[in-house]
């Protein structure tokens, strides 16, 4: 099964080798027919320490690497 890989903004880098990212998805309300936004937020591994807020980035599905952490930022190169 392929990995899922979503971009989003990075929202806070305080913690040691973690960023936390705010992914934004659309879709239409099926009832209302309106457009509707709706955000999460994604503990991600940075091992570099190298994002910082306000960076776009790209996060990729891994094995789970703590209790929140799930997600590993892709290289600086493959930055959204």
């Amino acid at each position: 099964m392929p990995k899922r890989i979503l971009q989003g903004v990075v929202v806070s880098d305080v913690q040691d080798k973690t960023v936390v990212v705010k992914v934004e998805r659309r879709f239409t309300h099926p009832l209302l027919k309106k457009t509707v936004r709706r955000s999460k937020n994604y503990h991600a591994h940075d091992e570099a320490n190298s994002f910082k807020v306000g960076d776009e980035v790209a996060i990729e599905e891994t094995r789970p690497m703590s209790k929140l952490k799930r997600w590993v930022v892709l290289a600086p190169e493959q930055k959204a």
